[in-house]
């Protein structure tokens, strides 16, 4: 049986609708590389009873996205800098992310997905990093060709001994780069796990978790297939979610 992992949907506007939507390639990563089912989450905050959900899944994966988490979450003053918003995936988001981590349900944070983990955990965050000095440009080329967009441009080095190294190898691993916020101040329960050359953070863990608990600001949903590093993240995430399954169920028995 395919473990259930929750992954919570943007909501967009088009065809005159609202839409909870997720980008399919976080989707395909997690039910053709991690082995998982991934169950779309509509972003209705608090009318949805995350205890109950998180019963019933066996992870969590929060996506990247072109909205960014709302500066007054972190203490910020909002500005056209730190827009776009998504006020409803905020509110769904965050309080399923400490919940995850704190029942130990595996949680995997990519792109907007470790922002959130770090605001949700009291961290802060930066916005046109590109901006500061010393920074390199870490915004997505501007090219129509999603391969082009979502290249391997840079490399991080993953702390010496940290989980990351344990899933993705010691030395310099080679990732895209599509954001122009990063961590500011982290959160007093995460770890920096890698960092870029220009120093942002670019990995993170959350400190004694009970679970698998890891969240990245790259994209390695999309090649997840092809490129190792992406491919054995997904793989140990889809392997942290079957052992939670495993434990769920013989509960249940």
């Amino acid at each position: 049986m395919q473990p259930i992992v929750a992954v919570v949907c943007d909501v967009r506007q088009f065809d005159t609708y609202t839409w909870h939507a997720t980008p399919e390639t976080y989707l395909k990563a997690a039910l053709e590389v991690a082995g998982v089912l991934p169950l779309m989450v509509p972003a209705f905050g608090e009318r949805i009873d995350i205890d109950g959900l998180l019963s019933r899944v066996d992870g969590v994966m929060l996506s990247g996205s072109k909205s960014n988490v709302h500066p007054g979450l972190y203490g910020a003053e909002p500005g056209p800098a730190y827009e776009p918003y998504d006020p409803a995936r905020d509110a769904t988001s965050l309080p399923l992310a400490r919940a995850a981590v704190e029942t130990g349900v595996p949680l995997l944070a990519i792109c907007r997905g470790l922002q959130e983990l770090n605001v949700a955990l009291g961290g802060t965050l930066a916005t046109e990093i590109q901006e500061l000095d010393g920074r390199r440009d870490h915004r997505a080329p501007q090219q129509e060709d999603h391969d082009e967009r979502f290249a391997i441009v840079h490399d991080v080095a993953p702390r010496t001994g940290g989980c990351l190294a344990s899933i993705v190898g010691g030395g310099p691993v080679p990732v895209n780069s599509l954001h122009r916020q990063a961590i500011s101040a982290l959160a007093p329960r995460l770890q920096a796990e890698a960092v870029a050359e220009d120093g942002t953070i670019e990995a993170v863990s959350v400190i004694d978790a009970p679970g698998f608990a890891l969240g990245v600001q790259w994209h390695p949903e999309y090649w997840a297939k092809s490129d190792t590093p992406s491919r054995r993240l997904f793989e140990a995430f889809g392997e942290a979610a079957r052992v939670h399954a495993g434990g769920r169920l013989a509960a249940a028995q």
